[in-house]
């Protein structure tokens, strides 16, 4: 089978997220069936999900979901880890062998917490103690790969449609109170069980529809401050884009969003006085990290969840709510899937984020 990047495939992204804002916890299968109806924007070259609250009995400890090619690269990192972290657990992430899944890596999976001594000689804060462990492991380690490494949440992807690699994974195993999903595969890259989605870095995690045009200024700006783009998409830069603007500059969601899908500077003109500076702040201290090009992402993260398009809205979105659910996907249909009577089903404007809170509401235009 011919790889995308060898050979133009056509076929347009799938995302699905589900959210319970009082974090009722939902099995796998639910997400699994929402994007399963969108199987025809699938090509199979990569699937995967990112489960919130699922740890439930490790939730104050760092999961790391690891890729190994080899059982070398595995004693490596397993080194590494312990001179830096306590292992509480470890062991195989239990999968179902599918013949349509193929070329299987070692997955292995890690609860771990910093060890006090380090942590305290770092001078750094737990988080970023973590984070930087994380990209030293997947810079540095050949053949080793974290893919996941928040609390109480986890990724599982690979080559594959989604709908196979939800079963592979056992995903009706797990239970959680918020779920995003994708189908299909970075577009002008080959497939590999690294590059597909989700993308994650402690809790934030992306699954992304489209193409960034501006992925190289991003990327040359976002590594600067320690980040390394390593993994031949343009998706992962989001990652650490939103990593470093929410959790480092300590922006707001809707601050992040003002950020990488900006308003075009003759809208802000238009804007009321200390709208307009704010966004005006916003777009002269950060100008290497807004996105260009079509896109509309789902960001989980603890305790949340944000959906945002790019600012001329040239993916499709449909956001939707029933109760305390809030469903949003690339179609209507695979909303339905999974609940057919919303209360209220609407398509957010371009660049306007909906951010959705445990015990919160939904923020966003309607």
């Amino acid at each position: 089978m011919q790889k995308e990047g060898e050979v133009r495939i056509p076929s347009g992204c799938a995302i699905s997220g589900i959210f319970s804002k009082s974090g009722k916890r939902l099995g796998g299968d639910t997400i699994i069936k929402s994007i399963a109806t969108m199987h025809d924007r699938s090509n199979g070259l990569g699937g995967g999900f990112a489960g919130y609250g699922i740890y439930p009995e490790y939730k104050d400890y760092y999961a790391f979901h690891i890729f190994y090619n080899d059982v070398e690269a595995k004693e490596r990192c397993e080194k590494l880890i312990e001179r830096h972290f306590d292992v509480i657990n470890l062991s195989k992430i239990p999968v179902k062998k599918l013949p349509q899944i193929t070329d299987e890596p070692l997955i292995w999976r890690y609860f771990v917490s910093p060890l006090p001594t380090k942590l305290k000689d770092s001078q750094l804060d737990e988080r970023e103690y973590t984070a930087r462990c994380v990209i030293r492991v997947n810079t540095q380690i050949d053949g080793a790969y974290i893919f996941s490494s928040g609390k109480n949440m986890g990724v599982f992807k690979a080559v594959g449609y989604p709908e196979d690699v939800g079963e592979f994974y056992r995903l009706q195993e797990y239970a959680g109170y918020c779920w995003t999903a994708h189908g299909r595969y970075p577009t002008n890259t080959p497939g590999w069980w690294g590059g597909a989605h989700p993308f994650a870095m402690l809790d934030y995690s992306i699954v992304h529809n489209g193409e960034i045009s501006s992925y190289d200024a991003n990327r040359r700006y976002i590594e600067m401050f320690g980040y390394q783009c390593t993994l031949l998409t343009d998706t992962e830069v989001i990652t650490y884009m939103i990593d470093y603007l929410h959790r480092r500059q300590k922006l707001t969601l809707t601050e992040v969003a003002s950020v990488i899908a900006a308003p075009f500077w003759s809208t802000i003109e238009r804007m009321p006085p200390q709208e307009r500076e704010k966004l005006t702040y916003l777009r002269n201290a950060f100008p290497s990290l807004l996105i260009t090009g079509p896109f509309s992402i789902l960001l989980g993260f603890e305790g949340g969840m944000m959906a945002l398009n790019d600012r001329l809205k040239l993916r499709s979105m449909v956001v939707g709510e029933k109760g305390d659910m809030v469903y949003v996907a690339s179609e209507e249909c695979a909303i339905r899937a999974v609940e057919p009577t919303p209360e209220r089903l609407w398509s957010p404007k371009g660049g306007e984020p909906v951010i959705v809170t445990l015990q919160g509401g939904v923020n966003g235009c309607q």
